[in-house]
């Protein structure tokens, strides 16, 4: 891939001007902005069904993989705080296809991710105007479904960066802190009004996790449960002061993640039945449970309105930042121009309108073909494993940094010196390595595979992940024209945003 433009490109109208990004974001700002990317409502009924070794997962995947990641991500942005975030950090090491690839899987892995966060949304919403049963109504489904990943996508096109975050921030708040202290309370009174604790007292042997093949594969699924460590550095030329400001704000992204989804979960699982819980509902049917045993069922109405408000912090969140993370691809000419086009604000409009349109194509055959839901499971555990690569790079960069440019000024870096490098990059690598593997295999819900249909399985699982990560650079490589790059004023324009 190319990394220089040249004058002979043409310059499109929006992204050729000096961009007005603002850089006013804080500490507070960028940790709201990971906090709303990792904490989901939507994990709790799922984690609350592994009973009390739900905090021993917790723990292992925050120290695994969580606090890794903060750290790493940390060390890169305060060192490079370009735009790009990821796209920019991995370049610094792999300066070839490694930085594209890099970037293509964190937004591919997103087109498909998506439409699960908008059906959410619907049902949630249903729930909201006192009509859970229109969850079940195709129609509804696909009109709230498409107006609210529009409707996220055109507020992102004429906002600023610093309304973007905004929302991230008070959505995050309203819609995922709040809630979840609504139903720790609960929980506290429902113990202390005598109730029976669902989950039982904790043991020894309760609280560690049995460990067979259908535990395994659900292990492999937390990588991405904890996924989006990375998302504030999209946003660094929006910054005050990134390289003070990000270790901190890395920080407390990770203790408040960690702590407010042990704490939900745990309410969840002390007041419903491993059993009862129901993944397909989601987490709005344990609050209507939790307020009809305390007869306050009115509250399901602001409670949902504030969880879909978190839900639309979440997927505007998404939204922007690995579109971000295309741009600088686009402005070294590796992606057709519309990639590179943003408005006065900084916004890449162009890579919105194609996610947009990308993703609503999936979300209507998610709705409109049911037979679809195992084959767009199969797609989402592939997209899973793609997301892992992703990381598998920042980590890689991030070794790879320390050893061939140990000179370069780091305002944060990881403590521990070579042995504290290995030991988190490490540990953080072994756990993608391993989600990888295990996350290869099918998911039997108590099924039985044979060993031709899981070798079948896992064969076409993995030829299909390595042709979405290696055939787009590929075919790309293949179509790309002069008329890519940017002009040089176009560039040098860029270039001077970025800091360069």
């Amino acid at each position: 891939m190319a990394d220089s433009p040249s004058a002979a490109g043409t310059a499109s109208g929006a992204s050729a001007k000096k961009l007005s990004t603002n850089k006013k974001l804080g500490v507070i700002s960028l940790a709201m902005i990971n906090v709303a990317a990792v904490l989901s409502l939507r994990n709790f009924p799922t984690m609350a069904m592994e009973g009390w070794s739900m905090i021993f997962w917790y723990v292992l995947f925050t120290v695994c993989f969580l606090i890794p990641t903060a750290l790493v991500a940390a060390e890169l942005a305060s060192t490079w705080p370009k735009a790009g975030g990821i796209y920019a950090w991995v370049k610094e090491a792999y300066p070839g296809d490694g930085s594209f690839i890099t970037i293509w899987c964190s937004w591919v892995n997103n087109l498909v991710w998506f439409p699960t966060v908008v059906s959410f949304f619907a049902a949630t919403l249903a729930y909201a105007i006192l009509a859970p049963y229109l969850g079940d109504n195709h129609l509804y489904m696909a009109i709230v479904m498409l107006a609210c990943f529009w409707g996220v996508t055109l507020f992102n096109f004429v906002s600023t960066a610093r309304s973007s975050t905004t929302l991230s921030t008070v959505g995050t708040f309203f819609g995922s802190l709040i809630p979840i202290g609504i139903i720790v309370v609960l929980m506290i009174v429902w113990l202390a009004l005598g109730n029976p604790n669902a989950l039982g007292m904790p043991t020894v042997e309760n609280m560690l996790p049995s460990m067979n093949m259908s535990t395994v594969t659900f292990a492999a699924s937390l990588v991405l449960m904890f996924a989006g460590m990375e998302m504030a550095g999209y946003h660094a030329r929006e910054t005050e002061n990134p390289k003070r400001d990000y270790p901190i704000a890395m920080f407390i992204a990770a203790a408040i993640i960690c702590i407010m989804s042990i704490l939900g979960t745990l309410a969840v699982g002390v007041v419903i039945p491993m059993t009862d819980v129901s993944l397909n509902a989601g987490i709005v049917q344990t609050f209507l449970a939790m307020f009809t045993a305390f007869n306050i069922e009115w509250l399901i109405v602001p409670v949902s309105i504030m969880i879909a408000i978190g839900v639309i912090a979440q997927l505007s969140t998404w939204v922007v930042g690995p579109a971000k993370g295309l741009q600088p691809a686009a402005m070294t000419g590796d992606l057709p121009p519309i990639f590179r086009k943003v408005n006065k604000h900084g916004m890449p409009t162009g890579v919105l309108v194609v996610q947009a349109i990308i993703s609503s194509i999936f979300a209507i055959a998610m709705i409109a073909i049911p037979s679809i839901n195992q084959g767009y499971w199969v797609l989402t555990a592939m997209t899973s494993l793609i997301n892992g690569v992703m990381y598998m790079f920042l980590f890689a960069a991030f070794i790879k940094l320390r050893r061939t440019k140990p000179d370069v000024e780091r305002p944060y870096k990881l403590p521990g010196g070579k042995f504290g490098m290995w030991l988190v990059g490490g540990v953080a690598l072994v756990t993608l390595v391993f989600a990888f593997v295990v996350g290869l295999l099918p998911e039997t819900n108590g099924a039985a595979f044979g060993l031709d249909e899981t070798i079948m399985y896992v064969v076409s699982m993995l030829v299909a992940v390595l042709a979405i990560i290696l055939l787009p650079p590929m075919i790309l490589r293949k179509l790309k024209k002069p008329s890519w790059k940017p002009s040089e004023e176009e560039y040098k324009a860029w270039l001077a945003e970025d800091g360069e």
